[in-house]
């Protein structure tokens, strides 16, 4: 075998390269000093060794050898270009990695044989530490002098305990702070003087207040109740000042048609007439005999007018405390007969009270003529022993006629005391 065709030797190139088969190895390092890249000095092969390949020998031992994995690489050169730091982002383009990676910190070293700067600790001057020092010796002897103070003096209370009183002589009592929980039970007024010695007699007449006769026709239930609403602001602007003259609340009451279903809160079978209730306060007007009685005298208008200044009236004595004790009384009472006599006396009343409404707004109403005549004739023709029950718990017609004549000719609440009246006037 020729020797252009003998098997390449151990570090040799492969057919085809224009290398010389005596040049040096591509791995063979550079004569240029300093690249520390980790290899030893290139040694060539003798060619004059045996055709048959022979088993590698071991490198000889280099001192600067660390092995493919025994550390990181090398740092860059000083004059390389440097790679962006690790964990950074770059917006806009492709990051890359490696050391020879394009970054915006070209031209700054990422490496400095030099120790960062760090900022020196605060000192401070050894006169100030004595001062802060004394200070705080100071506060804590004081603290220490007030302790054992105060330790005596809880000594001196247990032994002495007269020896220093809490107030000096010369100091007055001290106050006490009055608690903002603390109720102040007023006294109950008693029913006799909210009946007899109500301050709704002292507050003189009733004022007109020129309130005319509602233009409407009673002639059906539905104008029946629009008739009664015009007269609830009449009869409200007329007792509203004389109720708060007397120190009372005013309210206006409410109104309703006693109709097929109605509840009102006073509970109980509902009676033949109209009434009021004081828990709702609210005025139940019947409309069904109203209508009948317009159809056959229109002057009967008289009598919506009369029929709501009395049920007016007991709203007046639900304002002023009176209704209740009046109720209260009649509740305790020992007999039937007392129980009606206590009835009586608070529908005599409301009576009266609205013969006052009336008198004081008689020529606006146009209450003159056949009306005042109509007005006399109800007057006479009202009364217990005229009603179907004959129940006595409004008062005879004799005495109905009393109270109501008696509280148009004066005007006046003071002539409406019912409840100081002998029991024959309230018969």
């Amino acid at each position: 075998m020729a020797d252009d065709e003998r098997v390449p030797e151990p570090g040799h190139f492969l057919p085809g390269s224009d290398v010389p088969a005596g040049a040096a190895s591509p791995v063979a390092p550079t004569s240029k000093p300093g690249l520390g890249l980790g290899l030893g000095e290139a040694r060539p092969i003798s060619v004059s060794q045996e055709p048959a390949r022979k088993k590698a020998a071991p490198l000889p031992d280099d001192p600067e050898y660390q092995g493919f994995y025994s550390g990181p690489p090398a740092a860059p050169l000083p004059d390389a270009p440097t790679g962006p730091l690790g964990g950074t982002r770059q917006f806009g383009r492709v990051r890359y990695a490696g050391w020879k990676a394009r970054t915006p910190r070209t031209g700054v070293q990422q490496f400095s044989t030099h120790s960062p700067y760090r900022k020196p600790a605060r000192q401070f001057s050894q006169r100030f530490v004595g001062l802060i020092s004394a200070l705080a010796l100071v506060i804590v002897a004081g603290g220490t002098i007030a302790a054992y103070a105060k330790i005596d003096s809880f000594g001196n209370e247990v032994t002495n305990p007269l020896a220093d009183p809490s107030i000096k002589p010369s100091e007055g009592p001290q106050s006490v702070a009055p608690n903002p929980t603390v109720t102040v039970t007023i006294p109950a007024v008693p029913d006799e003087v909210r009946l007899q010695k109500n301050k709704l007699y002292t507050v003189g007449k009733l004022r007109s207040v020129n309130c005319a006769l509602p233009k409407v026709k009673p002639n059906s239930k539905a104008n029946v109740l629009r008739f009664y609403q015009a007269m609830m602001p009449c009869l409200a602007q007329t007792w509203e000042d004389l109720v708060l003259e007397a120190d009372y609340p005013f309210r206006q009451p409410k109104l309703a048609l006693v109709v097929k279903g109605t509840t009102p809160a006073c509970g109980g079978d509902l009676p033949d007439t109209s009434f009021y209730c004081p828990n709702d306060e609210t005025i139940y007007m019947r409309w069904e005999d109203e209508v009948k009685f317009y159809k056959r005298n229109p002057n009967a208008v008289v009598d919506l007018v009369r029929t709501v200044a009395h049920e007016y009236g007991h709203h007046v004595q639900q304002l002023t405390n009176i209704m209740i004790s009046s109720q209260s009384q009649e509740g305790f009472a020992k007999s039937k007969a007392a129980e009606l006599e206590w009835s009586r006396r608070l529908e005599l009343q409301a009576s009266c009270l609205g013969s006052n409404f009336i008198s004081a707004n008689q020529k606006s109403l146009g209450l003159v003529g056949e009306k005042m005549e109509f007005w006399k004739i109800l007057s006479k023709n009202i009364g217990d022993e005229l009603t179907k029950k004959k129940i006595r718990d409004h008062g005879s017609s004799k005495n109905y006629r009393f109270w109501s004549d008696q509280g148009f000719k004066t005007a006046n609440p003071a002539s409406c005391n019912t409840y100081t009246a002998p029991p024959a006037k309230v018969s």
